[in-house]
């Protein structure tokens, strides 16, 4: 027999809707028969959402409605994301986010209140500007004008573009939902949106006619496609209350937390890129190891393509004082967890990448067990800084003895080292919990059948368009 309480989920998933964060919390009607120890009154838990079989014995799911019943809407999305509630174009909208976004659909889905929506609805935008701007079928004279106007296009209730070849075409495809949930939003949050999406899209077409050259470009370039996303982020997060005016105020430090993601994808995607015909590492830096960027791939040039690549990681890491300087000004956790999850993915996908040839032969991915515990994990300060500080050891025990970049690389894993400490200053965060919310676990659970439903019962709006 399986009690889903004591072994599939951790205490975390269950402190979700406690009142008290800082209780000792077991079930009160779970199967296990546990006593309650909270101070304050709980909503019914995650373990709570079984009941056993009188025929079999067996533990089974209770309906999310029944769920939504009895819990109370203080830390419920479901209960905001009711499928009775939605509008259609809405749950269009959800479907879609589950459908282009491996990484970001999971976090998304666990924020608090009308940010939620907000976030996904400017996840969708930009996925449809990054849609125009990948199509390598749309001619220059049309994808140029479509990537400088298409923030004007969110006003356009019929706009919409059917000619993408992409994967993800079905945002482009069906662009009126997501206009109108755009629309629906609130004044400040449309704002918002409309003006990095204007931003973005003007910087995209800019570097449609321009390579990338010098580490400056780089950085424009990292700043269009993500630093402003974490400006836009950061600004939605104080829009929304959750999160102090600081936040979204200070763009540096956004703008390192987008940079930080974005380099390290594309360091990563080099292979992919060259083989798609689109080259994002600088010039500046690859010209010193060869002559063509496409050379590193030959046999013969790899101690070359080894230099380049750790050059560019170690450009990458000097943006993690920064992360961690952000990530310690956060005081909602499920903000926290939005924003640290990448994070440490990210370091743990450049420690990977440094020094290894694989970058050049294939894909290199971090293990889907520690993809899972680094989520698990990532949802306090202590742990982050942690996570943080061994893969920024890792990279400086693949240091190799010759190199250009060796030196300033080591430099950068000491200054983190130090400032990824577990006490001192940055230590703010110290008042949340790391048992509040783990978000891998109750998205296993219960993700898995909200979507299930949602996508059998609006599949008919979406197949056929």
């Amino acid at each position: 027999m399986y009690c889903v309480a004591r072994s599939a989920w951790p205490l975390a998933v269950r402190a979700m809707q406690c009142d008290s964060r800082r209780s000792a919390l077991l079930c009160t009607v779970c199967p296990c028969h546990q006593a309650a120890r909270c101070r304050q009154s709980c909503s019914p838990c995650l373990a709570c959402w079984v009941r056993r079989d009188p025929s079999s014995g067996h533990f089974l799911h209770v309906a999310l409605a029944d769920v939504e019943k009895t819990a109370t809407p203080r830390k419920l999305f479901l209960k905001t994301a009711s499928l009775d509630a939605m509008s259609e174009s809405l749950k269009k909208c959800y479907i879609y986010l589950n459908q282009t976004s491996r990484s970001f659909a999971a976090v998304i889905q666990a924020l608090d209140g009308d940010l939620r929506q907000a976030v996904c609805i400017f996840y969708l935008v930009l996925r449809a500007l990054d849609t125009v701007e990948d199509d390598m079928s749309i001619p220059l004279d049309v994808k140029i004008p479509m990537l400088q106007n298409f923030h004007t296009y969110l006003y356009q209730p019929e706009w919409r573009y059917d000619q993408s070849q992409e994967k993800d075409r079905q945002v482009l495809q069906d662009f009126p939902s997501i206009s109108l949930e755009f629309r629906s939003l609130a004044k400040v949050y449309q704002d918002v949106i409309a003006n990095i999406c204007h931003k973005m899209g003007a910087g995209m077409a800019e570097f449609l006619e321009k390579k990338v050259g010098s580490i400056k470009d780089w950085d424009t370039y990292c700043h269009y496609v993500a630093g402003l996303v974490g400006i836009g982020l950061s600004r939605l997060f104080s829009a929304s209350e959750l999160e102090d005016p600081v936040v979204g105020h200070d763009t540096e430090l956004a703008n390192s937390m987008g940079l930080f993601l974005q380099k390290t994808n594309i360091i990563r995607d080099y292979l992919e890129d060259q083989q798609e015909g689109r080259e994002f590492w600088p010039q500046e830096v690859w010209s010193k190891y060869a002559e063509k960027l496409s050379d590193f791939t030959k046999p013969q040039n790899i101690q070359a393509a080894l230099h380049c690549l750790n050059e560019l990681v170690t450009n990458a890491l000097q943006h993690v004082p920064d992360v961690i300087k952000y990530l310690s000004r956060l005081h909602n956790q499920s903000v926290f967890n939005f924003c640290a999850i990448p994070q440490v993915m990210a370091i743990a996908t450049l420690a990977a990448c440094y020094n290894n040839p694989q970058v050049f032969r294939g894909v290199v991915k971090i293990r889907k067990g520690q993809a899972v515990t680094l989520m698990l994990e990532a949802t306090n300060m202590e742990a982050v800084k942690g996570m943080i500080r061994q893969y920024t050891q890792v990279i400086g025990h693949k240091v190799p003895g010759a190199g250009m970049s060796g030196v300033r690389t080591q430099k950068i894993v000491v200054k983190v080292e130090s400032l990824s400490q577990c006490d001192g200053e940055l230590m703010s965060r110290s008042h949340l919990s790391p048992i509040y919310l783990s978000l891998a676990m109750f998205l296993a659970a219960v993700s898995w059948q909200y979507w299930q439903t949602l996508t059998h019962s609006s599949e008919k709006y979406v197949h056929g368009q």
